[in-house]
This record gives C-alpha cells, structure tokens and sequence, in this order.
C-alpha cells in the first residue's frame, strides 16, 4: 500500500513539473514574442524607423508595467485562493489577448493589448515555481524548477521560428498554444502545503506583511534587486541591439530576434548548469555570484566588439545568455526565503517587479545614452545592476535544503 500511494505521489509531481514546464514555455513564448517581431510589426503598422525605437519603447514598458501589476494580483490570489486557480486564470487572460494582439493597427491599441498580455503572463512562472517547490522534497526541489526553467526557456526559440511566419501569425500561435495548455492544465493538484495553510486561521496573501516588518521587506527587496541584471541584457542590450550594432560601427543590421533566439538557447543551457552547479555545492548564494561575474565579462565582450557582424553577434548573444541563466535559481531563492502563507505572493511579484525594472531601467538608461552614447552608457548601467546585484545577494540567507513547511507570522 505504501509503495503505490508513493508511486502515485511521484508520477503525480512528474506530471506537475512537465505541465509547470510547458505553462512557463508559453509564458516566455509570449513574453517574448514581441521583442522578435517589433521591428516587422511596427513597421507593417506604419512607423518611421525613429518611431519604431520610441514607440517600441513605449509598448515593452507598457506590457512590463502589466506584468508588475499582474504579479501583484495573481501573487495574491494565489495565497488566498490557491495557486492552480491562478494558472488557469492567468493563461486564459493572456491567451485571449494574444488572439487580440494578432489584430491590432495602431499603436494604442498595441500597447493596451499587451498591456493585458502582461496582467495575464504575470501569474504563470511564479504559481508554478510554488507549486513545484512545495510538491517536491527539499533535496530535489532545485531539480524541478530548473526543469521547468530549462523547458519554459525554449519558448523563446519556437517564438523565433514561428515568427518567421508572419508576426501576427505569431501572435495567433501563442493565443492556440495557451489555450492547448489550459485543457492540458485539467486534472493538477493543489499544493499540499497550501492546502494545510488554507484551514488554517494565519493571514495568507497579505502584501503588506512585507512591509510592515523590515527584515522582511530587505529580503524581499533583495530577492528583486539581484535578478535586474539579467533584464537589462535581455530587455536593452539584446532587444535594441540593431542600435547598438550601429554605434559598433556593424555594416549589416543586427536583429534583436536572432538575439533573442541565440540568447535563450545560451540562458537554458546556463539554467542547467546552475541547476546542477547548486546542487553539487549545495549552495544557491555562490551559483548566483559566479554567473553574476560572468554576466559582466559577457557584456564587455558584446560592447567591445567594434565592426560587430550578425555570425558574431549570434556567439555573443548566447555567450550572454548562458552567463545570465540563473532565472530558475533566482526565483527558487525567492520562493524559499518566504513562509506558505505569503510564498505565492512573493514568488509571482518578484520576477515580475524585475521584469517591471526594465523601466526605470530604460529610462536611466536613456539619460546616460543622451550624454554618453550607447556604448559608454550599456557598461555603465550594466556595472551598476552587478554591483548592486552583488551587494544584494550577500545580504540573503543560503536556503538549499531549506524546510519550506511554515508560515509568516504578522
């Protein structure tokens, strides 16, 4: 009897962890796919090239802010309702506007669908991280949100290759693929830990825990601030790099798509090695520090490459991607800083308050670029994310092997 109800508890996280995956491969799919097809997609709705960059702009930050006020609400709903009712709440919302997004022609309107794109992606990573952390042991909860990292990351490559296709094409693929998940999504389990927590008396997703308390709201502030840096690689300096190829002198157009699509193939190969690297020193702070360094060296290569060509940019783009593929051991460190009652909430509010970082982030970025160019400027914002990044992570606890079975007490 024991044997099977085992057997069953383990085919049952085996079957979380892959529809974890599949939900976060969506998630990044969409996330995403804007950035690939901004160039074709804003130009097919009538803008000039100078619009394309400020308009452009204009639209990731737009979808960014919905991310930031969707973590928000799904991270509460998840601690109060339950976090499989968020995962099927949110990717119905984003699916619904990625259909949207497929029909838009004009800019406001864009920017109002992804804005709702945004709300909607917002929930998905950080339900399913909590899920998986509180499912599995504590021994091999490291495994499964890499798993689900390294799968999800791939979405950024199938974004790539259906874009190919047509951008608005691309956005219809991503509503079908949401909605083939949500049927997919029929018959998960909800979180035991939370299931415990639910009966009971204690306060479950309250935000203002986190600020009410300041050790709290260091960690939480802490757990934000070490993850900026991979964004503004990913969301500056790939993103915009047809702006940066030109101030590297590049006599050929360098594509943020193929940045994109190089970059996430090197972000989950870097996920697995930091998965791995976590497990074998048992310690997630030290992981997070070596790719932080890294990310750096990554980034003078990339800025240094005067005369950069598309094969060249292609190397560098997935130089940097593996050397920023620390997503799912960031994320699990934010998930096990926290107690069951308030883990939702911090889990989907931290990625996207760092998605939401690009920004202030875009927007300091700017300042320097009117000053000092887009070169100067990308080492200068980049040495000040690691830095701070740094300073941030030695502040927090290790939390490999943690027990993850208690509460906050307000």
């Amino acid at each position: 009897m024991t044997d099977a109800i085992n057997t069953k508890t383990t085919r049952n996280a085996i079957f979380l962890v892959i529809v974890a995956s599949l939900g976060y491969f969506v998630d990044i799919y969409d996330l995403l796919v804007f950035s690939i097809v901004r160039l074709s997609s804003l130009k097919d709705i009538g803008l000039s090239a100078q619009e394309i960059t400020d308009k452009g702009q204009f639209i990731i930050s737009i979808q960014m802010f919905g991310l930031l006020l969707g973590g928000i609400i799904w991270g509460i709903m998840g601690d109060k309702l339950g976090r499989i009712k968020v995962l099927f709440g949110s990717i119905l919302l984003y699916s619904i506007a990625n259909f949207a997004n497929g029909l838009v022609h004009d800019v406001n309107t864009y920017a109002l669908v992804r804005f709702i794109a945004g709300l909607g992606l917002a929930g998905e990573l950080g339900a399913g991280i909590t899920l998986v952390s509180e499912t599995l042991s504590k021994e091999n909860r490291g495994y499964g949100t890499m798993i689900v990292a390294v799968i999800g990351l791939f979405g950024a490559t199938a974004a790539y290759a259906v874009a190919k296709f047509g951008w608005r094409n691309a956005y219809f693929v991503g509503g079908g693929l949401g909605i083939l998940l949500l049927l997919l999504r029929i018959g998960t389990f909800e979180s035991g830990m939370f299931k415990n927590v639910e009966k009971s008396d204690v306060s479950k997703g309250n935000m203002f825990m986190l600020f009410t308390n300041w050790e709290r709201l260091k960690k939480y502030l802490f757990c934000i601030l070490i993850g900026a840096p991979l964004w503004y690689v990913v969301g500056v300096l790939i993103s915009f790099s047809d702006k940066f190829g030109a101030a590297l002198g590049a006599k050929t157009l360098i594509k943020p798509g193929d940045g994109i699509f190089y970059s996430y193939i090197g972000i989950a190969i870097g996920d697995i090695v930091a998965g791995l690297l976590a497990q074998v020193t048992k310690s997630r702070k030290l992981t997070m520090a070596v790719f932080l360094i890294l990310s750096l060296v990554s980034v003078h290569f990339y800025l240094s490459d005067n005369g950069i060509t598309p094969e060249r940019f292609a190397v560098l783009s997935f130089f940097m991607g593996c050397t920023v593929g620390y997503w799912a051991t960031f994320v699990t460190i934010a998930s096990e800083q926290f107690g069951t009652n308030i883990r939702s909430t911090v889990t989907t509010t931290v990625p996207n308050f760092v998605r939401g970082s690009l920004i202030p982030i875009t927007l300091a970025f700017n300042a320097f670029n009117a000053k000092y160019g887009y070169i100067k400027s990308g080492y200068i914002m980049m040495g000040i994310l690691t830095a701070v990044a740094l300073l941030s992570l030695s502040q927090l606890k290790e939390t490999f092997g943690k027990d993850l079975n208690y509460v906050e007490i307000s």
